[in-house]
């Protein structure tokens, strides 16, 4: 329904490559999990390693994630609202709820972010279990990464919205 900006087929195409390629991280937690599984309930074997590697794959998947979600327009919303509204009354509350909420979320958490994972890199943190992984700082930048794409993901959505909603050839 939104017509395509300029701005966006850049940053949608760059979204799009990343969340295919980060796609594959599915595949290799399911791997994680089942070894995990198949050493702890078969050989009595449970790994700290394979514990803490599962939630990193899933906090960078679901974090790289997000972005191409919202890209593909596959992300949650409240559809009985929505469903019932005219293809222009979408693109005004998506406006609103993209200017009010979701860039001012977006910064906030950027803001937040960055510092934490500095910290976390300046101390060199470490797991604190007994045989935890190392680099706790790079699985915490996957945080500002996130969300950084997430906000390039926002804006072009929003120059897709604006085109839309301003620019008459667009809507029709």
């Amino acid at each position: 329904m939104l017509p395509p900006t300029a701005f966006s087929l850049v940053i949608d195409g760059f979204i799009n490559r990343i969340g295919r390629a980060i796609s594959w991280i599915w595949i290799a937690l399911l791997v994680v999990i089942v070894l995990n599984v198949t050493l702890r309930y078969l050989f009595g074997e449970g790994r700290v390693e394979f514990e803490e590697i599962q939630w990193h794959l899933y906090s960078v998947g679901f974090l790289i994630g997000l972005s191409y979600a919202y890209t593909g327009d596959n992300h949650i919303r409240v559809d009985v609202l929505h469903e019932r509204l005219s293809p222009r009354r979408k693109a005004w509350v998506e406006l609103y709820g993209i200017l009010l909420l979701l860039i001012p979320f977006l910064l906030l958490i950027l803001v937040f972010s960055v510092p934490f994972v500095i910290d976390s890199f300046r101390f060199a943190e470490i797991s604190q279990a007994p045989g935890g992984l190392p680099f706790r700082w790079l699985i915490k930048a996957m945080l500002p990464l996130g969300f950084f794409l997430l906000l390039l993901s926002t804006l072009a959505r929003l120059t897709r919205v604006w085109s839309f909603l301003f620019k008459p050839q667009a809507a029709q």
